[in-house]
C-alpha cells in the first residue's frame, strides 16, 4: 500500500507539472498573439503615413492645376499678340513726324502743297481718311475743304511715310490778297495738332466768301513715299 501511495503521489506531481507547463505554453501563445496584435497599430501607423503621402500628392495635383492656369495665361498672351498683329492701333499725332513741302508743277491750274506723315513710333499703325487742315492767315484761320474723294484704310509701317495734297488757287488778282502765315495739321481721328511753316505761295486770292478756296485730299491720295 505504501508503494501504491508513492506511485499515486508521483503521478499527481507529474500531472501537476504537466498542467503547469501547458498553462505556461498558453501564456506564451497569448503573449505572441498580443505581440501580433500590437503589430497591427504599427501597420495602421504606416497606413497613416501613406495617407500623408496621398495628401502631398493632392498638393502636387494642385500645383499642376496652377500650372494649367499658367497655360491659360500663355494663351491669353498669344491672343493679345494675335490682336496686335491683326489689328494695328491707329496712328497718333505723337507717332508721326509731319512735314510739308511745295509740290506745284508748272502748268497746273492750282498750286499744291504736300503734307507728309512719317511713322517713327517703332511699330506699325493704322491711318486712313482725312486729316484736319487749317491755314493761319492775316485774316484769321482758314479751314481746308475735303474733296470728297474716298480714302482707303491702310497700315503705315514703322519708318515709312504717307502723304496727302493741299490745293489752292494762285493769286492772280493783282492785289495783295490774303497772306498765309502758317499751317496747322491734325492727323485723322486725332485732336492734337502740329503747326508748320507754310511752304506754298505767300498769298491767296480774296474770295467772295462762298466757300474755302483751299482743298485737301484723303490720306494716301498724293502717293506713298519712304
Amino acid at each position: 500500500m505504501r508503494v501504491h501511495k508513492l506511485t499515486f503521489a508521483a503521478l499527481a506531481v507529474a500531472a501537476g507539472l504537466s498542467l503547469t507547463a501547458c498553462q505556461n505554453d498558453d501564456a506564451g501563445a497569448g503573449q505572441s498573439d498580443s505581440s501580433s496584435a500590437s503589430g497591427a497599430p504599427s501597420g495602421s501607423s504606416a497606413s497613416s503615413s501613406g495617407s500623408g503621402s496621398g495628401s502631398d500628392s493632392s498638393d502636387q495635383g494642385g500645383g499642376k492645376e496652377s500650372a494649367g492656369s499658367g497655360s491659360n495665361g500663355k494663351n491669353a498672351a498669344a491672343g493679345t499678340g494675335s490682336d496686335a498683329a491683326g489689328r494695328a492701333a491707329k496712328c497718333r499725332t505723337d507717332d508721326l513726324a509731319i512735314t510739308a513741302k511745295d509740290n506745284t508743277i508748272g502748268g497746273d491750274t492750282d498750286a499744291t502743297v504736300v503734307v507728309e506723315l512719317t511713322n517713327h513710333s517703332g511699330r506699325d499703325c493704322a491711318i486712313s481718311g482725312y486729316a484736319g487742315v487749317d491755314l493761319k492767315t492775316t485774316s484769321g484761320p482758314l479751314s481746308a475743304k475735303r474733296t470728297g474723294q474716298e480714302g482707303s484704310p491702310g497700315i503705315l509701317k514703322n519708318g515709312r511715310a504717307i502723304d496727302f495734297p493741299i490745293t489752292y488757287p494762285f493769286n492772280k488778282s493783282g492785289g495783295s490778297g490774303i497772306r498765309v502765315t502758317g499751317l496747322v495739321v491734325t492727323p485723322p481721328d486725332e485732336t492734337k495738332s502740329v503747326t508748320l511753316s507754310w511752304p506754298g505761295a505767300r498769298t491767296l486770292p480774296i474770295t467772295d466768301g462762298s466757300g474755302s478756296p483751299v482743298k485737301i485730299g484723303p490720306i494716301g491720295s498724293a502717293g506713298q513715299g519712304g
